[in-house]
This record gives C-alpha cells, sequence and structure tokens, in this order.
C-alpha cells in the first residue's frame, strides 16, 4: 500500500515532474522502425505527455521534433519531408533535425527571424528494430549492453502494443512471478503457434509444459537482490523433494523487465508512457538458439492488434473478448490464448490509475514492493543528482551492464543457487551469438534489502 502522495510520485511523469525528469534520463522507446517507410515518411509520437514528430534524416538517422510549428501552431505531423527537414504546410517555415528553423519564406530576404526559432528536437538511435529517444538534459547517457541490444539483428524481433492505463500497472505486472501459476492457464489447448507458446514448452528435465508445471507449484517461493540493471527476482517451486523449478526474471530500471520465454529465448520489455493514464510497450525478443522468424511472429501479433494505432482487438470496449464458455473449458481466463491479453485485462481493469493507497500486499509480492521502493528512493537521488540504477556515466560503465540473466529451469534441490548458472553458462556457450555473462553474486535475502510486505 502507498501513501495518496507517493502515489502521485510513481505514476506522474509529464514535463516538469520528478519522476517525468528521471524517465527522461534514460533513452525511451519511441517508435518501431516499421512504423515509417517511404508512403508515410512522418509520424507523430506522443510520448511522456510531449506531442512530437518523427522522421528519418538525410544521413540515414532519425530526428524527432516537437510536432507543432512555432509560427501559428500548425500540425507537422503533416508537414511535407524535404530538405533535410520538415516544411510546414500553413507558410513553408522548414525545420531541421535539431529542430532550428531554417528558412522562413514569406519574411524579408535580409531577415534573421528565422535564426531566433527553434522548436523542441530530441537525439534518437536505432536497435534491433526499435527507435529510442533522450528525452532528458546534457549528453544522453550510452547504451547498456544488455543482450537485446547485442543480439544480432536475425536473432531478434521488436513489436509494441498499446495498454490503456498508467506505465507503471504494466511494468508491475511484468516483475510479479505468482502470477502466472493462475492468469496463464491453459485447460485444454495447445498455444503453440500463439503468442503463448512459452507455456507450451517442456521444461528440461520434467517432462511437462510450464503452464502445468507453475500451475501445480502455485505458492513459488520469492527471492529479490539488488541489480545494476535495477533487481533481479527469483520465483522458486519445489517440484519434489530433489527437484526445484529456478525462474529468474528481471527489473531493468526503471520501465522495463527482462523475462525468460521458453528454453533458449528472452524478451526485454519497455512500459513507455504516451501520458499519464496511457502507454505503449515495446519488446525486443531474442533467441539464444536460432534466426527468428520475423514474418511469423509479426503475423501472430498483427491478427491480435488494429494499426496504425496497435491498440488490442480485445480491449476495453468489448470486455477483453470474455467468454464465459471458454473459460469453463479452455483457458483460465476466458480471453482468448493470447497471454499478451491476459496480461492487459490484468493491469487495465484496475483503472487507468490504480488507486495503490487501497490494495493490500502479501509475502509472494516482495517485488512489486522492492521496485516501489527503488523507485520512490531513485527519483530522490536523482534530484540530488545522485547515481541512479541502469543509467551508465560513460562507455566502460555501460559495458558491465550486461545480460541481464533470465532463465526457466529445473536443478536439484540442494545447489541450486551453482546450477542455474551452469546451465545459463552453457545456454550462452552453445549459443551462435550469445555474450559470455559473469554470473551474480547468490541472491540477497529479501529483509536485507527492504522489500518484505
Amino acid at each position: 500500500m502507498l501513501r495518496r502522495e507517493e502515489n502521485e510520485r510513481v505514476t506522474r511523469t509529464g514535463p516538469g515532474t520528478a519522476l517525468g525528469q528521471l524517465m527522461r534520463a534514460y533513452w525511451q522507446p519511441a517508435a518501431l522502425v516499421s512504423e515509417l517507410d517511404p508512403e508515410r515518411p512522418v509520424i507523430p509520437v506522443r510520448l511522456l505527455g510531449e506531442d512530437l514528430v518523427l522522421f528519418r534524416r538525410d544521413d540515414g538517422g532519425w530526428a524527432l521534433v516537437g510536432r507543432f510549428c512555432a509560427h501559428r501552431g500548425v500540425d507537422l505531423a503533416y508537414g511535407r519531408h524535404e530538405d533535410g527537414g520538415l516544411r510546414c504546410l500553413y507558410h513553408g517555415w522548414l525545420y531541421g533535425a535539431d529542430g532550428r528553423c531554417r528558412e522562413q519564406p514569406a519574411e524579408p530576404a535580409h531577415s534573421t527571424f528565422a535564426s531566433k526559432v527553434r522548436i523542441p528536437a530530441y537525439p534518437c538511435q536505432e536497435r534491433n528494430g526499435i527507435i529510442f529517444a533522450y528525452l532528458g538534459e546534457g549528453e544522453p547517457p550510452p547504451f547498456p549492453h544488455y543482450d537485446c541490444f547485442q543480439a544480432p539483428d536475425e536473432y531478434t524481433f521488436a513489436f509494441k502494443g498499446l495498454w490503456e492505463c498508467n506505465w507503471l500497472q504494466g511494468v508491475e505486472g511484468g516483475i510479479d512471478p505468482s502470477h502466472v501459476s493462475f492468469l496463464h492457464r491453459f485447460i485444454d489447448e495447445d498455444p503453440r503457434d500463439t503468442y503463448g507458446q512459452q507455456f507450451s514448452e517442456e521444461v528440461a528435465g520434467t517432462g511437462q509444459k510450464l503452464s502445468k508445471l507453475v500451475g501445480d507449484a502455485y505458492r513459488p517461493d520469492i527471492e529479490v537482490e539488488p541489480a545494476e540493471h535495477g533487481l533481479r527476482v527469483y520465483a522458486l517451486r519445489q517440484l519434489t523433494d530433489e527437484l526445484r523449478h529456478v525462474r529468474i526474471t528481471n527489473l531493468v530500471f526503471p520501465n522495463a523487465f527482462v523475462v525468460p520465454f521458453g528454453n533458449s529465448k528472452v524478451f526485454c520489455q519497455w512500459h513507455v508512457p504516451i501520458d499519464d493514464q496511457n502507454h505503449y510497450w515495446y519488446m525486443i525478443f531474442y533467441d539464444f538458439a536460432e534466426p527468428t522468424d520475423k514474418e511469423k511472429l509479426l503475423a501472430q501479433r498483427r491478427k491480435e492488434v488494429s494499426l496504425p494505432d496497435y491498440r488490442p482487438l480485445r480491449n476495453r470496449d468489448n470486455n477483453w473478448g470474455f467468454d464465459p464458455s471458454e473459460q469453463r473449458n479452455l483457458t483460465y481466463t476466458g480471453m482468448g490464448l493470447d497471454i499478451n491479453v491476459h496480461d492487459q485485462w490484468a493491469v487495465e481493469s484496475m483503472g487507468r490509475i490504480q488507486d495503490r493507497t487501497v490494495e493490500r500486499l502479501g509475502v509472494s509480492d516482495r517485488a512489486v514492493t522492492a521496485n516501489r521502493r527503488l523507485l520512490l528512493r531513485a527519483i530522490d537521488d536523482f534530484v540530488a543528482g545522485k547515481p541512479v540504477p541502469g543509467r551508465p556515466a560513460d562507455e566502460p560503465a555501460a559495458t558491465e551492464l550486461t545480460g541481464p540473466l533470465a532463465i526457466d529451469t529445473v536443478t536439484p534441490t540442494d545447489g541450486w543457487e551453482q546450477a542455474w548458472r551452469h546451465r545459463e553458462a552453457d545456454r550462452r556457450a552453445g549459443s551462435p551469438w550469445g555474450p559470455a555473462t559473469a554470473p551474480p553474486s547468490n541472491p540477497t535475502p529479501a529483509a536485507e534489502v527492504g522489500v518484505d510486505a
């Protein structure tokens, strides 16, 4: 439970807010590369409460500038992409990729007025199908050397989706290990050709699909430890006296998480505020074993959303497609086989901005509690000029931000801490591209990092 002022502090991200300043200090996904094509070279982007437009620069990079012309406020999302910039349709003012006004055709030839006009402009970089933008002050930090950025393009897939709720609800769903025992159950269906494929894979050494394994072992022991990237979360399920299921996920501070997705696959997912009541999730999915079938994955995802806004076809307007007959006979939720919809329902059904003053958290919510404390502390630290997690000061520091390690595996009950590390090392050693990553220290008891409920 949070106090009302704390809930405001961890949910409000607009310009001038303390959390907004913190989140702008990180590279944030702004758009998929696939959203722009020669037929529509300029697209509107709403990010952290700011209205912007994105277009390709002449040098092949990307430009993100304010959406409205400084002259009379006309919408530049309809501007002409020419002469290396955007020309306003109304009076022909031309803006460069740096936001500076370069031409004002109706002004006198000797006028220097243009040199005094500038609209917001933010640096952009492309990483594995996503265009990231830096909206903060000063020089942007280097990109961490996370697996999702190091993976070769052919081993990755990027996508996005619209969720109609505050960004923090999405993040808290992703770092909650106990919900998978219920929300993602499949009663009588193999979702192999759907987005729920991770739950149809047999967990090595068990003879069971993940869906049944976590469904039967619904009371995991959860441990949380601090990490350079944010938090590492262990969900430990005792299967027999000799065997333990170990699932490791990560909070990538401030608004992403890394989750295992089957035996060789992992994804990093950012939850990026459009404004305080809506956000996009962006995902980079990567495979340690095989190149991704981008066309198949894209077809799967496009069956579930409407373009160009990427709003799920199952949404609050149609009760997320809820079917009581399906709930009795096929899936635990009655909302189809796409597990992404299950997560969407859970976080959207809380309301646009969850009221955390009335919730009741238990021991199983340790990761959620830990994240809130970390976020509140980081907001204060950033204002005070102190370091914050996952934001490297320089390139050497960025090279130390690797992984994060995310795995689903079964180990002996005794020595599980070492066993999962060996499993992860073997996966990386056998990968055509997987970088070596030093194993973390042993998990710190939850009480020592202040995350008890």
